[in-house]
């Protein structure tokens, strides 16, 4: 008589698409697992930052003016529309404009005329880059009263001091020249900025390609333009988009310095002058302040995709 023994039953092997899915599901907790401790401070930066943009974004659409009160109303995209046909508002996009692009481009060119100079081995080599990059570590309003009270001054600043050794006549800087005096302010305060970039492009070349070039006769002016400035070329790049995204928003220098006017007065001070400046229309104010917004969300993409270029070019050498 023959017995039989049960036999435990034979599980089946998963199979590949089992396993990857199953690699999938781990690497995905994993993930998680990693992502978890940043998630307080992601939803705190939510909080403070996406929930106030959704409300402008609201009140953009809508007429109201808190002095004197009045209901808010739902325009829909009036505000926007009306834009066009503010002169006042045009004006200052043209500050806007003007004050942005002759600061970032005079940053740069100082700035790479800066890094030259410090890219070469002379005494004291470090004490002279900190103390220019010193501008750049002080506070913008700090900056301003500095150079509207010790610079501009026409009674005892030290620009008309020089003017007058010379035998020239005394300028009253911040009123005959508004816009000058501030982009003069700007320029001083970001050239260290603009300095550093161009010197890390600098000290990063390739020094046998430019000894090799050296060997074989090219002067300094031909290394500089077809070798050097090829190279340099992502740093200012990323130089003119990342200071684009700051100056285009500069509040302070134009507070201390002129305290708005027609000629100064670019599109940060103008949402500041129609709100809580004194204008109170909110309405308005959150729709022109809409429009910086996604002005510099469009500078920000291309200064991003910059940084990737350069730190994937970085990366492959």
């Amino acid at each position: 008589m023959t017995t039989l023994v049960d036999r435990p039953e034979q599980q089946d092997e998963p199979t590949g698409a089992e396993r990857a899915e199953e690699v999938r599901r781990m690497q995905r907790r994993e993930a998680w697992r990693r992502r978890l401790p940043l998630l307080p401070a992601l939803l705190f930066t939510i909080v403070v930052t996406q929930v106030p943009f959704l409300f402008s974004l609201w009140y953009s659409l809508t007429e109201w003016t808190i002095v004197p009160p009045s209901p808010r109303v739902f325009i829909g995209f009036d505000n926007y529309t009306n834009l066009v046909s503010n002169q006042f508002f045009l004006d200052a996009v043209w500050v806007s404009i003007v004050m942005t692009v002759s600061s970032v481009l005079l940053s740069l060119l100082f700035g790479t005329l800066l890094a030259i100079l410090l890219d070469r081995k002379f005494f004291g080599q470090g004490f002279v880059r900190t103390l220019l990059i010193t501008p750049f570590l002080i506070m913008p309003v700090v900056a301003g009263l500095v150079w509207n009270t010790q610079m501009f001054n026409s009674a005892f600043g030290v620009i008309n001091w020089f003017l007058d050794t010379l035998g020239f006549e005394r300028i009253e800087f911040v009123t005959r020249f508004p816009l000058l005096s501030i982009v003069i302010v700007l320029v001083w305060q970001w050239s260290p900025f603009m300095m550093l970039i161009v010197l890390a492009g600098l000290q990063g070349q390739d020094s046998s390609v430019l000894e090799a070039a050296r060997v074989d006769g090219a002067s300094s002016r031909a290394i500089f333009f077809q070798i050097t400035l090829p190279t340099l070329r992502p740093y200012l790049e990323l130089g003119t988009l990342l200071g684009s995204i700051y100056l285009i928003q500069v509040f302070d220098h134009v507070e201390v310095i002129t305290g708005g006017g027609p000629a100064s007065t670019n599109v940060p001070y103008f949402v500041f002058q129609r709100s809580i400046g004194g204008g109170w229309q909110f309405g308005q104010a959150s729709a022109y302040a809409i429009v910086v917004v996604i002005a510099s969300i469009i500078i920000a993409n291309f200064g991003l995709r910059v940084l990737s270029n350069l730190l994937e070019g970085e990366a492959a050498a």
